[in-house]
């Protein structure tokens, strides 16, 4: 058989080149872009407030009951896996998002009139939620509360998977209160990405709301998603750290705090045996210190059920590993009155809803 001619030769390797510095081109341009759109947010900046003119001016002293919840970008409902933990699955059906998001607005509004509701992983006008406005609708469906939206996750196109990537991400938490906050501040959790991961990672963050109590205090209320995955026991550290200094400043000059969301972390003491409802369980290691709370300060959960399953698979009941990371922490001056984890089954989301009713003594 005779050799190619060498110029047959010449031009496939020409091509191969042009190819290659095209590709090249293409993923510094990328970059390049990914750098100069990157989400910076301050350590500390204020947070708009959406006020309704029936909004009550202070808390009562007594009685306040609370909810938190990660709706899980109403993405992640008991039928999806998701990629980037062990699944196959990017993004629901439009189909499916939409039933997702009206069972999850459903559910919010069945918990009735509570005082404050914290929710977690919110987007709005995200790719992978097909564009929808999904915190105005859960805003809108809570007409008599106030809103407060932090962003933790900006960024113009995700490029993962890169098969079907997730596109546009914009999402954060969200407080709503019956009452009318009077501060309303984003506070940066520390961040240990390099370049370019940090492009397309969370910037995760807390948003503290700042109420009147009518008997001349304040109740200082923290919503909070602290980082994830197995390569973050570092920054959870840190994240607590920064929390922990939050709570004795705070209640140093004589305020009420109260501090829930999704921890990432069980909460101390998490016993994964005491979960009856059928579920297996587990726990996250390395746990939170036993000492990391302030004197006096203590842990809100519901020992019963689990309000996190794992998303490598869709969810089966008895299949499916579960954990608990979501709960509250209550100041000295705070006592619980109840908790309870409302078992939905994970239908809307990856977590389920956590109540808890307080009394401010």
């Amino acid at each position: 058989m005779n050799a190619p001619p060498k110029k047959i030769v010449r031009n496939t390797l020409k091509a191969f080149v042009a190819l290659v510095i095209v590709i090249s081109a293409g993923l510094v341009a990328f970059l390049v872009f990914a750098t100069v759109t990157d989400f910076k947010p301050a350590a500390t900046e204020n947070v708009a407030v959406t006020t309704p003119a029936s909004i009550q001016p202070t808390i009562p002293a007594g009685k306040i009951e609370l909810y938190t919840w990660n709706i899980g970008y109403c993405g992640l409902g008991s039928k999806m896996d998701f990629f980037y933990e062990g699944g196959k699955m990017v993004r629901p059906s439009e189909e499916y998002y939409r039933q997702c998001r009206d069972g999850v607005i459903s559910q919010v509004k069945s918990f009735g009139k509570p005082g404050i509701v914290l929710l977690q992983e919110v987007d709005w006008q995200s790719a992978r939620t097909y564009n929808d406005l999904q915190a105005n609708k859960i805003e809108a469906s809570m007409p008599d509360y106030a809103a407060t939206f932090a962003t933790n996750y900006k960024v113009p196109f995700v490029p993962v998977p890169p098969s079907s990537p997730m596109g546009k991400v914009n999402s954060g938490i969200l407080t709503l209160s019956h009452y009318k906050p009077v501060e309303a501040t984003r506070y940066q959790f520390p961040s240990a990405y390099s370049w370019p991961k940090k492009l397309f990672m969370l910037d995760r963050c807390f948003l503290l709301t700042r109420y009147n109590v009518s008997n001349g205090k304040q109740l200082v209320v923290i919503n909070t998603h602290n980082s994830a995955y197995a390569d973050a026991v570092e920054l959870r550290a840190r994240e607590l750290n920064l929390l922990k200094n939050l709570f004795e400043t705070e209640y140093a000059k004589g305020n009420y705090v109260i501090a829930g969301g999704d921890w990432n972390q069980n909460p101390v003491p998490y016993i994964p045996d005491s979960i009856r409802d059928g579920n297996i369980t587990y726990a996250i290691t390395p746990g939170i210190p036993p000492d990391f709370l302030p004197p006096g300060f203590t842990w809100a959960f519901d020992p019963n059920y689990p309000t996190n399953r794992n998303v490598d698979t869709p969810y089966t009941k008895g299949r499916t590993p579960t954990t608990l990371i979501d709960f509250f922490v209550l100041s000295p001056n705070i006592n619980l009155v109840s908790t309870n984890t409302v078992s939905t089954g994970f239908e809307f989301a990856d977590h389920q809803p956590v109540g808890m009713v307080v009394e401010l003594k």
